[in-house]
């Protein structure tokens, strides 16, 4: 297999949380717990297909528009997450890291955060990439500033090196049934294989995973040429 044909980054939009709860008659609460187990899902069949790198996108710049109760419900979780979790990623060798603009983040979350990716630098099994108040266009802006501020010639490798990310991505998959990007990894994605599924992110299957890395592996990249 040519290391071009090899799922070594995973990014996947975890959407449809609260609509599969309303749709099970829950609360929206239970649909983002449940989100939870599909991580951890996702990463025990990351550490079994050899994938490297794993980016979630948990919390974009848009979702800062959402109900207060729920975005509190939503952090509450994360660091619920890391507490239970942090011992168990330096156990298993993975890597944990944020990306997007952290400073919107309460200051004990963001000490949370940088706690977990530093207990954790070390890990090289794989490397989880939690995309929090993330946004494409906010992290392209930002890289050209960084640019700019270090005097650099404005191209393309420079912005690239200045990423939050600067990882290409193999493979997208975006379930919760729309079909679109979201405003996620734009620049990673530039030849990125995508995959939609109309299933709602709780609900997703360990066959469902599966079957979107074999269509991975089916398909001929030819990056534009």
């Amino acid at each position: 297999m040519s290391q071009k044909n090899k799922l070594n980054h995973l990014a996947v939009v975890m959407d449809g949380n609260r609509r599969w709860a309303l749709k099970n008659g829950f609360l929206k609460e239970i649909g983002y717990t449940q989100g939870v187990k599909i991580v951890e899902r996702l990463i025990r069949i990351c550490v079994e297909e050899e994938i490297s790198s794993l980016t979630l996108f948990a919390f974009s710049t848009e979702n800062w528009a959402r109900p207060q109760d729920e975005i509190d419900f939503i952090f509450a979780l994360l660091e619920k997450v890391l507490d239970e979790n942090l011992q168990r990623c330096i156990d298993n060798n993975i890597k944990l890291r944020a990306i997007g603009d952290l400073s919107r983040l309460q200051p004990h979350l963001r000490a949370k955060i940088k706690n977990a990716e530093d207990a954790t630098k070390n890990c090289a099994l794989l490397c989880v990439n939690m995309a929090i108040s993330y946004g494409a266009k906010d992290e392209i802006v930002r890289a050209a500033q960084k640019v700019v501020t270090q005097g650099l010639e404005l191209n393309e490798k420079n912005i690239s090196a200045n990423l939050d990310l600067p990882l290409d991505v193999d493979l997208i998959l975006r379930v919760g049934s729309a079909k679109r990007l979201s405003n996620f990894l734009l620049w990673q994605c530039a030849y990125a294989e995508i995959c939609f599924s109309d299933t709602l992110f709780p609900g997703l299957t360990k066959r469902e995973l599966k079957r979107a890395i074999r269509e991975f592996y089916k398909r001929e990249r030819t990056f534009g040429k």
